[in-house]
């Protein structure tokens, strides 16, 4: 009777710790469970974290890409996320530490968009710039082509009042003449009765002519192509000249006027043929030519 009792004892005890067993068994795969749904949480988490910093990233490569110039403050902001992304790659996860990083996200979303306006801002600027820069680029063009062509127009305003205010001639002769013993002076066409060349001409009325002291030079060429006279010489600015027989110099008031001036016969007489005679300007430009011959 008492064996029974004392089996009886064991086997309820052998059932309460099959129970507590059990329990345990229970609640040690609940605590296993629960830790692998959070372990599994936490890794989703981390994975989340590191979506965002991923995104963060690529936009800041794309608004590095798209800056004409580089921008430094863009630069730091990427490199400062390339390395919250080591760190949370690296991390063993848990709640503190996300959750460091959760409110760090936020803030790096808060700095991206303020940098990326600043960006916009910036590139609006820069816009405007070259849009401002190129239509003053145009206006230059267009200023440099009006007084391309102003130049032009006056330098063909100058070269035409330059032609219009030279002075040229309305007549022009050349006579050969014989002083008789009263000084009287008579045409001849004698080369042994000639004495002198009378050369006359008229120098034509001009308004925008300078007024004033003028030197006309007349050179004479005897049969042989020679100079007559002491051959003087004369040269303008583009290094012409002309050697001539006489100059003669006028006071010009922008009104007709009549020069007559006389080359005297060389040493001996002179030669029977043809002669040449040429009047300059004081620029060396011809204004007149007259030929005649001796018999």
């Amino acid at each position: 009777m008492t064996e029974t009792k004392s089996n009886n004892g064991l086997k309820v005890i052998a059932g309460l710790l099959g129970v507590v067993l059990l329990g345990t068994i229970i609640y040690t795969v609940s605590l296993y469970q629960d830790k692998q749904k959070t372990t599994t949480a936490l890794t989703q988490e981390r994975d989340l974290v590191v979506e965002d910093l991923n995104s963060l990233k690529s936009e800041y490569d794309k608004a590095i890409l798209e800056s004409n110039a580089t921008n430094e403050e863009l630069v730091d902001a990427r490199d400062k996320i390339a390395k919250y992304l080591d760190s949370v790659r690296t991390m063993k996860a848990d709640i503190t530490s996300l959750s460091k990083y959760r409110r760090q996200v936020s803030v790096l979303k808060k700095e991206r968009e303020q940098l990326l306006k600043a960006v916009d801002s910036l590139k609006t600027s820069n816009s405007l710039l070259a849009m401002q820069r190129d239509s003053t680029f145009v206006e230059l063009e267009k200023q440099t082509v009006f007084n391309d062509s102003l130049v032009v127009q006056n330098t063909q305003l100058a070269n035409a009042v330059e032609r219009g205010s030279a002075l040229n001639l309305s007549k022009f002769s050349v006579d050969a003449v014989k002083e008789r013993k009263n000084g009287k002076l008579v045409s001849t066409s004698r080369a042994r009765n000639t004495d002198k060349f009378k050369v006359c001409f008229t120098i034509a009325d001009n308004v925008i002519a300078d007024a004033g002291d003028r030197e006309f030079f007349m050179e004479v060429l005897d049969p042989q192509g020679n100079v007559l006279g002491e051959s003087f010489s004369a040269s303008n600015e583009d290094g012409g000249t002309v050697n001539y027989s006489k100059g003669t110099t006028f006071y010009y008031e922008n009104k007709a006027l009549d020069v007559c001036d006389y080359i005297s016969k060389p040493a001996s007489d002179f030669q029977k043929g043809n002669y040449m005679v040429n009047v300059y300007d004081d620029k060396l430009k011809l204004l007149g030519s007259s030929s005649f011959a001796l018999k």
